[in-house]
């Protein structure tokens, strides 16, 4: 496995490359992170992993302070998986690169997520642009967790590169919590929390379709899950996974959901 800490020394040895897989990661990596390099493994030649917190896609300084990092035990985990080549860049290096023009979503983009962490996407897809310009890979492998940052780099990517998103399910652990870099933040009364509340929107999600008013159920249910855990939710949308519009159809839809347990922001769909 080879370590590359700065552009030019990437450019050499991926160079010669026809098909690299290529999976962005922030660190703090889990059984999530695996499931996409093994994937990447069975369809590309090489395979590249970036470890990078990027500081433009936080829109809170607290939480990019405390988000997890542990150098040593991701690349420790990735020697084990037979990684060809982890990317750690520098940012000054990183936002050296010059980008066609500034990313901006449109107002209709600014739903979910995007509405509540303001800048958020706009650092994610900024620095994804500036990922793919320089590693030009053949797939990216991301996860469906966060669905909304899958979609908008899809869109980002589709005419500007020849690079395709290689989207793969959400990896769970036993009590169906998705496995987060974030959930390191919790304890274990923490983490039961979190299941139950996963456990019972799993349940209802085929209730939820059966519904004539599905957005009035959801907020009545966003109402007694905060009461009943004393939780914050962000938002509990149901929408169309094609265009992320608010849907009223059983077919190809998504429940998503953000909420605190703690001051740490989790995020699923289902």
């Amino acid at each position: 496995m080879k370590v590359l800490r700065n552009i030019n020394v990437l450019k050499k040895a991926i160079n010669s490359i026809s098909n690299l897989g290529f999976i962005p990661t922030m660190g703090g990596l889990h059984n999530g992170h695996a499931s996409l390099i093994k994937k990447s493994q069975k369809k590309c030649k090489k395979t590249l992993v970036s470890i990078y917190v990027n500081p433009k896609q936080f829109n809170n300084k607290t939480d990019y302070s405390i988000y997890p990092r542990n150098i040593k035990k991701d690349l420790s985990l990735l020697r084990k998986l037979k990684v060809d080549y982890v990317f750690t860049p520098h940012t000054k290096e990183i936002y050296a690169i010059k980008i066609d023009k500034k990313i901006k979503l449109l107002k209709y983009q600014k739903i979910l997520c995007a509405k509540h962490r303001n800048g958020h996407f706009e650092g994610v897809l900024e620095v994804m642009d500036r990922f793919i310009k320089i590693i030009n890979p053949s797939y990216i492998f991301m996860g469906e967790k966060d669905y909304q940052q899958l979609f908008l780099v899809k869109n980002l990517i589709k005419n500007k590169y020849k690079s395709k998103i290689f989207p793969c399910k959400t990896i769970r652990d036993k009590n169906n919590v998705a496995l987060s870099s974030r959930n390191n933040l919790l304890n274990k009364k923490d983490l039961n929390k979190a299941s139950l509340i996963i456990n019972i929107l799993l349940k209802i999600k085929p209730l939820i379709q059966k519904k004539s008013f599905i957005n009035r159920y959801l907020d009545l249910l966003k109402k007694n899950l905060s009461s009943k855990f004393k939780i914050k939710i962000e938002y509990l949308e149901f929408r169309d996974e094609n265009n992320l519009k608010k849907s009223l159809s059983k077919n190809k839809s998504r429940l998503f959901v953000a909420y605190y347990i703690n001051k740490v922001r989790l995020i699923d769909n289902f």
